[in-house]
């Protein structure tokens, strides 16, 4: 049986590790996802004010725990003192002790209410902010941009510099939109729109994802913010705003037909057709996007045609329900959606 000198020694080296671990977590670079790191005035706020009550909850930890320590070293017992004399009270303390937290908590809560009330209001009228009304599903993301007359899916493209105000709201359930760089988790609650503004100050992308359990697939419903430069933005604006383009090949034109004239307008949108769908995502211009299926593959026509005949093994549940079409018909499919730009 192990000394209680060795079961120390052993825990010691065990604790010794575990801060040696997590410290060398904390060095790896910028994660995707990291709240840490933010690059708008919305996450500066609240990094800010995070790193504010850190350094409060630091200071608080040292004093007690000096405080515990010289207690512990102070009085402890050194043998052949006998009993210590009881003491019942100090009024000193006890006022100490019933005041400092008080300050803490005032130095907390004032800084924590002002974030609140800049955040939580609408964006300022004089920054002309540009309005994007979010729309969650079950499970992907809708952006519709009504100054520019886009709707897009899963991909947020803003400009930098420029303050974004998103109007959030729900078709079925209760999701919450989070780009955890650019801040902001906010409920997006059916029949009731939800405000989230902020100003991008980094061209980058930044992925997000619905924070609120929202059925099978949450964990799946995810989605992209691409800041772009002005120029850049106003480019991918123009390349997006108007109808679909017609197919310069015939294997394309082929897939329009069958897109156009099957069961595919029941759900979709294509501007320039006759597809006016509704249920799912505005397909326009999806060959233009990286992403399918809320962010989860990348925008190819290997991954267009694996989604088209086998999404329900990718995103169990989903509403996307086609019946089993011959490959080659597929293939035409996806020559013509991929051609959207």
């Amino acid at each position: 049986m192990p000394s209680k000198k060795a079961t120390w020694r052993r825990g010691s080296w065990l604790v010794l590790g575990l801060v040696l671990v997590v410290g060398l977590a904390g060095c790896t670079g910028v994660l995707p996802q990291s709240t840490l790191h933010p690059v708008s005035d919305f996450g500066q706020r609240i990094d800010d004010l995070f790193r504010r009550i850190f350094w409060f909850a630091v200071g608080v930890f040292v004093i007690v725990e000096g405080l515990l320590l010289y207690a512990v070293f102070r009085f402890r017992d050194r043998g052949g003192e006998g009993r210590p004399e009881p003491v019942h009270g100090n009024t000193r303390l006890e006022i100490a002790w019933t005041l400092a937290p008080a300050i803490i908590l005032v130095l907390i809560a004032v800084p924590t209410m002002k974030t609140i009330f800049i955040v939580d209001n609408p964006a300022p009228a004089s920054s002309n902010p540009l309005q994007i009304n979010v729309i969650g599903h079950q499970w992907w993301w809708e952006f519709e941009y009504p100054e520019q007359g886009i709707v897009t899916a899963d991909e947020l493209h803003v400009p930098v510099g420029r303050t974004v105000q998103l109007n959030l709201t729900s078709k079925d359930v209760i999701h919450s939109f989070w780009i955890p760089r650019i801040g902001g988790k906010r409920d997006v609650v059916p029949g009731h729109t939800n405000i989230l503004w902020f100003t991008v100050d980094s061209a980058g992308e930044y992925p997000g994802q619905c924070a609120e359990f929202c059925g099978e697939e949450h964990a799946l419903m995810r989605a992209l913010a691409v800041a772009q430069d002005s120029a850049t933005f106003r480019a991918w604006v123009d390349s997006v705003k108007g109808p679909a383009r017609e197919p310069a090949d015939s294997l394309a034109m082929q897939g329009k037909q069958l897109v156009v004239n099957g069961i595919c307008i029941s759900c979709h949108t294509i501007r320039g057709t006759q597809a006016k769908g509704i249920v799912g995502p505005d397909l326009t211009h999806v060959g233009s996007r990286q992403t399918l299926a809320a962010t989860i593959l990348e925008n190819t026509p290997e991954n267009m045609f694996l989604w088209i005949t086998k999404n329900d093994s990718i995103k169990p549940g989903n509403k996307m329900k086609i019946p089993q079409l011959p490959a080659d018909q597929v293939r035409k499919m996806v020559a013509y959606l991929q051609s959207l730009k």
